[in-house]
This record gives C-alpha cells, structure tokens and sequence, in this order.
C-alpha cells in the first residue's frame, strides 16, 4: 500500500518544498533507524537514559519499519548465523528473499523475546513494539492536515519508500560485521560514518567503554605502510 501510495506522485506532481520535506523525514528517520534500531537496541554501542532510549525508539518507529525490539531482535539473530542456513535474510538465498521477502513470511513476523531480554524488560518498549503501526500514522495524518495531500504523498510516502529501499539494501557493511559492537563504524579517515556523527551530538549519549573507538588492529599506530593498511584493513573490513 505504501508502495501504491508514492506511486501518486505521478498524479499529484512535487514542488520544492514537498521535496525539502521529503529528504528532512528520509534523514531524520533513516538516523533513528540506523543509530537506534541498530546500533543501540541491536548491538548496544553506546548507552543513554530511559527517557532518550524511549525517543530514540518512538523515532525509529516512525519509519515504519515495526517495532524496535522485533528489529533488534531477528538482527542479533542475523548477527550469529550470518550468511549461514539459519540466518534470516541470507543473501545466498537470493536477492529479493535477503531484500524484502523474508519479513513478509509468518516465521519472522513475531518478534523474539529471546533474543532481546535486556529490553523487552522496559514495558514502555514493548507497547511500543506491540503498536508500533500508529507513530507513522501519526506522522502521515500530520504532514498531511499540514501540508495537504502533495505533501503527504511525496513527503511522507515517497521518503518512506525510499527509506525501505535503502535500509534493505544494507547488506554489505563489511566494518560493522567485523566490529558490530563499535558505535563508529568508520575505521579510518576516508571512511565517513555520519550515523556516529549524530550519535555524538543525540543528547544524553555515553560511549560503552571500548565501543565508541576502533578495533585495536584499526589503530593508525598500527598502520605503518601502504602494504601493511591493505592488511590491516582486510583484517576490520
């Protein structure tokens, strides 16, 4: 339906401010997605208070991805089958089963409890996994009495559709699978990590001890030579 409902840009057409709107609601959610969901409740690179916590989900699930705990949860699962039988979006199961299709079937619709106990103890985390639907409809029904419906449609379906798009299409983070712990996951210089920027700046952030930095074989004291980077980057990506 989300889909169908971009699809109405053709009909609707985009003027620059739906534009604007559209790339501020990609960014900031795409933040949430990638400093929330995954760096904090899947892998806990970083720590903040119950009530930053809570924001930090309530904003991821404005992006419609579902719940925080159900996304953290089938992630850590990813994280200890990777690319095995049992991992859930394989890609050597084929590309549209590791894109898209392996949420949509009923094994993965749950959410694993299991795998995500450390927060599943907050009850505000969990309502918030159990409805997660109504903070993008939230979103949508206010960009729309707002805006109107050209805003809604391109910037609120449009940028949704493309956050899907590029969230699944994640799949080749070399640095994180080697150091999924590490809040920054840009190992050297050229490796630009803007998620870790807006960590730093997300208010009531603290590093775990260890995870905000780089793996001890990344340290640049310890990459002396052209030769030897080559080696040390093979070795964290």
């Amino acid at each position: 339906m989300v889909h169908v409902a971009a699809l109405c840009v053709l009909l609707t057409g985009a003027t620059a401010s739906d534009i604007r709107l559209g790339l501020a609601l990609y960014v900031g959610r795409m933040f949430f997605i990638t400093a929330g969901y995954h760096r904090y409740f899947a892998h806990r690179s970083y720590r903040l208070g119950r009530v930053m916590q809570f924001v930090m989900a309530l904003g991821g699930t404005l992006a419609a991805q579902k719940g925080p705990l159900w996304c953290a949860g089938l992630h850590r699962h990813h994280h200890r089958y990777a690319d095995q039988p049992e991992d859930v979006h394989s890609p050597r199961r084929g590309f549209w089963w590791s894109h898209a299709r392996w949420f949509l079937v009923d094994r993965y619709l749950a959410t694993p409890a299991d795998a995500i106990r450390d927060f599943a103890r907050f009850p505000e985390l969990r309502a918030l996994d159990r409805h997660w639907i109504l903070p993008p409809f939230a979103l949508g029904a206010a960009v729309f009495f707002a805006g109107g419906l050209r805003a809604l449609v391109v910037g609120f379906f449009v940028s949704t559709v493309v956050l899907f798009h590029a969230t699944f299409s994640i799949n080749s983070h070399n640095n994180h699978h080697h150091y999924p712990a590490a809040a920054n996951n840009g190992f050297f210089w050229w490796e630009v990590d803007t998620t870790y920027y807006g960590i730093r700046v997300f208010p009531g952030w603290d590093s775990h001890p260890g995870c905000g930095g780089l793996p001890p074989a990344c340290s640049p004291s310890r990459v002396s030579s052209r030769g030897q980077r080559r080696h040390q980057r093979r070795g964290c990506a």
